[in-house]
Formats: C-alpha cells, structure tokens, sequence
C-alpha cells in the first residue's frame, strides 16, 4: 500500500485469527474468563451482564483508556496497558487467572465489532476458556444516527495492526450501491484519508458522508457533508493532522430512490 502502516503485529498469526478459530465452549462458561464489551463509553450502554462481570471480577486487563471508563464499578486489581506494554500486563493476568482469580478482560464498544485482535491475545495467554459479553457498539449508535439499517450496509473495521487492504477493496466495491460504516484507523486512515481512497477508486464526490465522534458522550458531535468535502482533510499521520476525534465512525450513505407514489 502507498500508506505507511505503523502498526505491527507480534510475531505469529494474526490474533484475531487465532480467536475466530472455533467456536466458543459453552460447558466451560462457569470457569471461563470474560471478555466484556463496555459499550461505548457511557456507563448507560454497559449491559447488566457486562456489569456484572466487572463486577465480579478479582482482576482486570484491558487499555488504559477502556479501564479508566468502568473503574469506579469495581474493587477488582486492574491492570493496564498501551500497545508497547500489553504483553507485560496480559502475562500478568494470566498468572492471576492461573492462581485461581476471576479474571475479566474488557474492550471498547463489543468486541464482535472491533476487538478480536486483544480477544485472540487475552485467549493466547490465559488456560481457561474466554466467554464474549457482546455488548453495544458505537457502531449500533452511528447506524441509529445515519440511518443506515444494518442489513443495507457494508461495515469495516480499519481500527486493527496489520494490513488492511482487503478491508479497502471490500468500501470501494460497495461504495455507492450500499451503505458504508467505517471504524478509522487512527492517525493513518481518518475519515478523510477514507474518503479520498473512494474518490479515487471512482465513487461519486457528492455522496452523503457523516462523521460521527464520541457517540453518547457529553460532546458527541456529527458532521454532515460529502465526500468530496470530507476528503480535503486527508493525509498526515498525527492527532493534529485531522479535524476529526479518535473516537469516530465514517458512514457514508448510498443514494435512496425515492417510492413511486401511490
């Protein structure tokens, strides 16, 4: 790719391979680590369930900026952690899983969205099952705003390590024929680096294009314009080379023909 990709993966397969791998043990489920999806940030979107297992829970892992969220909703010893540092933390939860602790990793939105690569690592390290607590996507919120009904729209996530091109070559291919919603890469492919890649794979300049940052947040915002507009903030590769949050979702709305009267 022309872009360049600052994120690596460890070495050996891809994680998100590795959790995708079978199908989850459900007799295993009393003994098995939890995987929570915390929502979107807003503790009004955390499950009962979900709560329930940060609740329960004698230790957490999880990023920094996931853990800060549900902090205040348990007692539990929380361990976290950046990129640069998650092997350290998740070798540590491991050894307290192993020791008998409750063990609960927790992730941003649900997990089925964007998450599988941190679920592989966490079920890599732990020797018990991992039982996924989905939970509600930003995603979910995003489409209820662009109403963009999930069955007419195309979803990827660009929010991951490694390559991500066949991940691009499935927007440009329905870019315009079906709805579009898009978890962007921070600081490498934002909402207008998408939006230029579309243009220039032929999709038209005046399709309806949001940009929806911090969903269900305090200063949850929604640009609306096009794509053509959208993609004059492309390029760069910093949190100051982008008008738009880390926290945000591209939809881009397919043309909808109007019914003939009746």
């Amino acid at each position: 790719m022309s872009k360049n990709d600052p994120y690596n993966l460890d070495s050996g397969p891809d994680p998100a391979t590795y959790a995708a791998a079978e199908p989850e043990s459900t007799t295993d489920a009393d003994r098995s680590v939890a995987a929570v999806g915390i929502g979107p940030g807003n503790l009004e979107y955390l499950t009962p369930r979900g709560r329930r297992a940060v609740q329960e829970a004698d230790v957490i892992v999880g990023f920094q900026t996931v853990v800060d969220y549900i902090a205040d909703e348990t007692d539990a010893d929380l361990l976290t952690c950046g990129y640069a540092d998650e092997a350290d933390a998740l070798g540590e939860f491991a050894t307290r899983v192993h020791d008998s602790a409750i063990g609960t990793a927790v992730l941003m939105g649900d997990p089925n969205y964007s998450g599988y690569q941190f679920l592989g690592k966490v079920q890599r390290v732990v020797d018990t099952p991992v039982t996924v607590i989905p939970g509600i996507s930003a995603l979910q919120i995003a489409a209820s705003r662009a109403r963009t009904p999930m069955e007419d729209t195309q979803f990827v996530t660009l929010h991951k390590s490694g390559s991500i091109e066949a991940d691009l070559d499935r927007l440009a291919e329905a870019v315009g024929e079906r709805h579009l919603l898009v978890l962007p890469r921070p600081f490498d492919w934002m909402p207008g680096d998408i939006a230029a890649f579309l243009l220039d794979a032929g999709a038209d300049e005046s399709l309806d294009a949001l940009v929806l940052e911090r969903l269900t947040h305090d200063d949850e915002q929604i640009t609306q314009t096009t794509l053509g507009e959208l993609s004059v903030s492309a390029g760069g590769s910093g949190s100051e080379s982008t008008p738009y949050s880390d926290l945000s979702v591209l939809a881009v709305r397919a043309p909808i023909e109007a019914e003939a009267d009746r």
